[in-house]
């Protein structure tokens, strides 16, 4: 018997926007992230977000992109030395 992998569900699938998923993905991340500081505050939590979210998501556009980086900038939305400069950041080659 051959096993496939199963097809998750796109917000397409859902009827959803890409960008009204990933909202709610952002959405539902910051809610547990307060509930879980169960009364402690949360400070400097801009900084905090750019440091979780912003390396991923270039590791991930980098990937879909094959490691591209005109493709990458096109599809950010960004100039290419602006973004050559976070990935040097992040140490994503």
């Amino acid at each position: 018997m051959i096993k496939t992998k199963a097809r998750k569900q796109t917000a397409s699938d859902r009827g959803e926007a890409p960008e009204k998923c990933l909202a709610e993905n952002v959405k539902r991340a910051m809610e547990a992230y307060f509930e879980d500081l169960d009364g402690y505050e949360a400070s400097d939590l801009y900084a905090l977000f750019l440091e979780e979210v912003e390396k991923p998501f270039f590791e991930v556009v980098m990937q879909h992109t094959n490691g591209n980086i005109t493709h990458a900038s096109q599809t950010l939305g960004l100039n290419r030395a602006t973004l050559r400069s976070r990935l040097k950041k992040y140490g994503i080659d």
